[in-house]
């Protein structure tokens, strides 16, 4: 199989962003949110009929490990109650393409965050969405406040409740930004690719995986500038007295996000294959087409197909890592037939 692990409902029935809509003018009226809409099964459907599972289709891809909008998840918008109401509503329409796309989607769910409040209040909706729903991991915002970073460190024991129920329901988390409201950092252009590359720093200079030695991060968008200033990042662990890099990947792993063959080759070249997860977050941050290819810049596998590496290493890339990095997964597939 080819799995891609990091796909958005960035198609999602225009009914439910208009809810969105409704939800905070209501909140900033300070009145109730208003009833979530109608949804079809048959809106879902034309919207992944015509989306996602068509570019699954052109792409040769079999599964993508799909979750709701990244740039739509606004934890910095309203209060814990809203981003709660809102992370809800996103994770059961989710799920419903799930059930009805059961062998080509699975699902990861966003967490209620808000600045200043408790990852412990994001459990609940964690544990519902694993042992309910079914999902297989979630995304985890290390910068709630969208670009001013008011939040502590994920070095910091504040974020420790959410790292435990993760090991308890053994499952993974995707770094995932969401919308930027700082004008001084694009949201996909740098305030995602910041995240990712932060996050990885606050990790270094921690005891979390000491503390978590089964936790299992994925740092998407191929690492940020992770891979490309690997020795910076090797150089800082050491002078800071931390743990080897090395040491570290037993616990973080990087997906293919990367929209050029030669960014691709050089993640390949610099991050272990086993810890690599095939990815395109396709219909999301750079759906244009490259003028130099002809191809999507999101079309990922065919970068994938051109890496000089084993077969062996490419089927890990393509499938086995996910299958070992989601450990949810195998019982998924095995449940679907497939």
């Amino acid at each position: 199989m080819i799995i891609d692990c990091h796909g958005h409902y960035t198609t999602a029935p225009k009914q439910h962003e208009a809810w969105r809509k409704d939800q905070i003018a209501a909140f900033e009226a300070g009145v109730a949110s208003p009833p979530r809409p109608e949804i079809t099964d048959e809106e879902i459907i034309a919207s992944i009929t015509n989306g996602q599972l068509k570019v699954q289709r052109e792409r040769g891809t079999d599964m993508t490990i799909f979750s709701p909008r990244a740039a739509g998840m606004g934890h910095h918008l309203g209060n814990a109650k809203l981003s709660e109401e809102w992370s809800v509503a996103c994770n059961d329409l989710v799920h419903r393409v799930c059930k009805l796309f059961p062998q080509n989607f699975a699902g990861v769910c966003m967490l209620p965050q808000s600045p200043g409040v408790s990852p412990a209040n994001c459990v609940d909706e964690l544990e519902r969405c694993v042992t309910e729903l079914g999902f297989l991991g979630c995304n985890l915002n290390p910068d709630p406040s969208g670009g001013h970073w008011t939040d502590p460190s994920l070095a910091d024991e504040y974020w420790y409740p959410i790292y435990e129920k993760m090991v308890e329901l053994d499952v993974p988390a995707m770094i995932h930004v969401s919308l930027s409201c700082n004008p001084a950092f694009h949201t996909t252009g740098a305030h995602y690719l910041n995240g990712d590359t932060s996050a990885f720093m606050q990790l270094i200079d921690s005891t979390v995986f000491q503390d978590f030695p089964k936790l299992k991060i994925i740092i998407p968008h191929g690492g940020g500038a992770v891979p490309y200033h690997w020795g910076r990042f090797r150089g800082l662990a050491q002078k800071m007295e931390k743990p080897p890099l090395e040491e570290m990947m037993a616990n973080i792993f990087f997906d293919t996000c990367v929209y050029h063959l030669p960014g691709q080759e050089l993640l390949a070249k610099v991050i272990p294959p086993e810890n690599i997860l095939f990815a395109s977050e396709m219909i999301g941050a750079v759906p244009g087409i490259d003028p130099n290819t002809g191809h999507h810049y999101d079309d990922t596998k065919r970068y994938i197909d051109k890496l000089p590496i084993s077969a062996e290493d490419r089927e890990s890339i393509f499938e086995a890592n996910a299958r070992r990095v989601f450990p949810g997964l195998n019982a998924l597939l095995d449940a679907r037939g497939s």
